[in-house]
């Protein structure tokens, strides 16, 4: 249910994109460039959720290896995230959004209190340039697969925190492919507030759980 309800959503946002106002800049025309690039990603990003559930790190690798990016190896691979963490870090100080690094993995933490209105799944306009900051960063080392993942706190009920955390994470990725990122590399889901990274019991703790997370790993 989860799958196909994300698969809708993206095929609502981009066909809206091809006939509406953007959202992110405000023009009422669309160049025919930049409407060949949404429709071909759009039916890229189909074609992605469809295979292995939704995208498997292994399905993405082969998808993109296949398409003539070349996979990382051996010492190159920490070298490579090494450096992205760095521009990472210079691009995101002071925004409010966390990186972290375990092993091979980069995490971008962006609470939902400077990403998104409260109950709302659409990405706040002042937050449109960190995530531009971001897919800066995506579009040189296009060497790596991105996870984004939306997550709630326990307040309502489970139903309305999934679909919630399902199109705040689809917001974020829809964003950053708008950008040039190549919708392959992406793998979106909304986990509502099974992985709590603090407590619910406190304001404070619910409101760490709220966010959405950006992992990037190396294209292996």
């Amino acid at each position: 249910m989860m799958k196909k309800f994300a698969i809708s959503c993206l095929a609502a946002t981009f066909l809206a994109g091809c006939t509406t106002t953007d959202p992110y800049t405000g023009d009422q025309k669309m160049s025919n460039t930049a409407g060949g690039a949404l429709i071909g990603t759009a039916a890229g990003a189909l074609a992605g959720f469809a295979i292995g559930g939704g995208s498997g790190k292994s399905g993405r690798n082969g998808a993109l290896i296949g398409a003539g990016i070349g996979a990382l190896s051996g010492g190159a691979i920490g070298n490579y995230m090494d450096r992205q963490e760095a521009e990472l870090r210079a691009q995101l100080q002071g925004t409010g959004v966390s990186v972290t690094r375990n092993g091979d993995r980069i995490i971008l933490n962006m609470p939902s209190n400077i990403t998104f209105n409260t109950d709302q799944d659409q990405v706040k306009p002042e937050f449109y340039p960190t995530l531009s900051s971001v897919a800066v960063v995506l579009r040189k080392f296009n060497q790596t697969i991105v996870d984004v993942a939306g997550h709630t706190d326990s307040t309502g009920s489970l139903q309305h925190n999934e679909l919630l955390s399902e199109r705040r994470a689809l917001s974020v990725s829809n964003y950053l492919t708008q950008q040039g990122i190549d919708n392959r590399r992406f793998d979106v889901r909304g986990f509502g507030p099974s992985q709590p990274v603090a407590t619910n019991a406190t304001e404070a703790g619910r409101a760490q759980n709220r966010r959405v997370e950006i992992q990037i790993a190396p294209l292996t």
